[in-house]
């Protein structure tokens, strides 16, 4: 019961952290990020310098948000009320037979 609970509280913490990160626009920040670095022009004295000011800035914020919200792919997929999932899946043959 233990884990279910710590399991309920660490996904109310990251969809807690998620809309603070929707609403304060910090994934928008790192379009913004990526954008300015395509801007950037190569034949430019400062090229070396402002990608690497854009760069770092990116990997820390990507970073965090790493920290703080795992990729979801690799969460686990429940049904309904945390109840193990079922998964149907049907062969089909190439020849249209089942």
């Amino acid at each position: 019961m233990a884990a279910t609970n710590a399991a309920k509280n660490r996904k109310m913490r990251q969809d807690t952290l998620r809309e603070y990160i929707t609403e304060r626009g910090s994934i928008q920040y790192l379009f913004d990020l990526i954008e300015k670095i395509e801007q950037l022009d190569p034949d430019s004295s400062t090229f070396t310098n402002e990608l690497a000011k854009y760069k770092s800035a990116l990997d820390a914020r990507i970073k965090m948000a790493g920290k703080y919200l795992p990729d979801l792919k690799s969460q686990e997929l429940t049904g309904e009320g945390g109840d193990a999932l079922v998964v149907s899946i049907l062969k089909k043959r190439f020849d249209g037979v089942e």
